[in-house]
């Protein structure tokens, strides 16, 4: 084993003894655990080049080193072994997510499941509504000259606005509206949808053109919404088990208040079918630099339209957390694939 293969066994030995005991690791005990096949003093040595390194720091006087970001963050792009989820878990996921019956079901249900399984903060991203395609679009008689629109994406979203009209409507003239709507805009992108809408008014009989041109303008609004996203959290109460781990809660508390931080880190993840980890200082919010965000994208038909993830410390157990995000938005995208 060359000098380089060690120091990185030395490396995952440190890593992997703080997040299970949180005690600054020394030599003694990293030849006391690992069998490195090495003497203490080549290890000080190798500890000594790490710490040069900038990937394992002396947070006091004992001899005992920690992992920086840096070092977290070495070990989490080295990490081969993701450890595989039980029989039991994947039982225990698909039989809790497979009895949800709707959209927001499936994704309460999965941000418990991931806050139970990782003993973190769950989140939870909403489909985006620019990702998703347009399933139907239906019209409801609230009063004469009141209606109610309504669009239900393929991904289960749901989103009504109401309709205040100029005059009164028959049943039969809602009907046209209706017809014309889904006839034009079924199966199309929501992102691609706004530019269809804005022509329909000309493409039906005069004297529709100006109800129509009413519809129009409100489902242009959901349409060009640009904060639709929305998200689940769950767990947070998990954070106080692990106080130690936070120096100070207040600033990751309010962080999480800001739904704006984790959309973005969520966000992220939909660009791209693996799991990222972002530790510390990378999340690029000075309210997170404690803590870890583990995240993964779920998707419909090969295209991802949302994404799940894990807030924790950053001396978690990235094999475990990283395994069972993934696993949890395998089973999100599944489900909402077959509804």
């Amino acid at each position: 084993m060359g000098v380089e293969d060690r120091k990185l066994q030395v490396l995952r030995a440190i890593v992997e003894d703080f997040i299970a005991t949180n005690e600054p690791v020394g030599s003694k005990a990293l030849v006391d655990r690992h069998n490195l096949g090495v003497s203490s003093a080549t290890i000080r040595n190798d500890m000594a080049a790490l710490e040069e390194d900038g990937l394992i720091a002396q947070p006091h006087t004992s001899a005992g080193r920690v992992p920086t970001d840096a070092g977290y963050r070495m070990f989490v792009d080295r990490l081969t072994d993701i450890k595989p989820l039980s029989g039991a878990e994947k039982r225990a996921i698909g039989t809790f997510l497979d009895g949800a019956v709707d959209l927001d079901d499936v994704l309460h249900r999965a941000v418990r499941t991931l806050a139970q399984l990782t003993r973190n903060v769950a989140v939870v991203q909403y489909p985006s509504l620019s990702r998703s395609r347009i399933r139907h679009l239906e019209i409801v008689t609230l009063t004469a000259s009141r209606l109610m629109l309504v669009l239900i994406t393929d991904t289960g979203r749901v989103e009504q606005r109401i309709v205040e009209l100029p005059a009164e409507v028959s049943d039969d003239t809602v009907f046209e509206l209706r017809s014309t709507l889904n006839v034009r805009l079924r199966d199309r992108l929501l992102a691609d949808a706004a530019e269809s809408v804005g022509e329909l008014p000309v493409q039906v009989v005069p004297e529709l053109r100006g109800l129509l041109a009413t519809l129009t303008s409100v489902l242009l609004e959901v349409l060009v919404e640009p904060a639709s996203d929305r998200l689940l959290m769950g767990g947070t109460a998990n954070l106080t088990e692990r106080a130690l781990d936070f120096p100070a809660i207040r600033p990751v508390l309010e962080a999480l208040e800001e739904q704006v931080v984790l959309l973005r880190l969520l966000d992220q993840s939909v660009a791209t079918s693996e799991v990222l980890v972002r530790i510390g200082n990378e999340t690029l919010h000075e309210g997170l630099a404690t803590t870890a965000v583990v995240t993964s994208g779920y998707g419909v038909r090969g295209a991802a339209i949302g994404a799940v993830g894990v807030l924790g410390p950053r001396r978690m157990d990235y094999a475990h957390t990283m395994a069972r995000v993934a696993a949890v938005a395998r089973y999100v995208g599944t489900l909402l694939e077959g509804r």
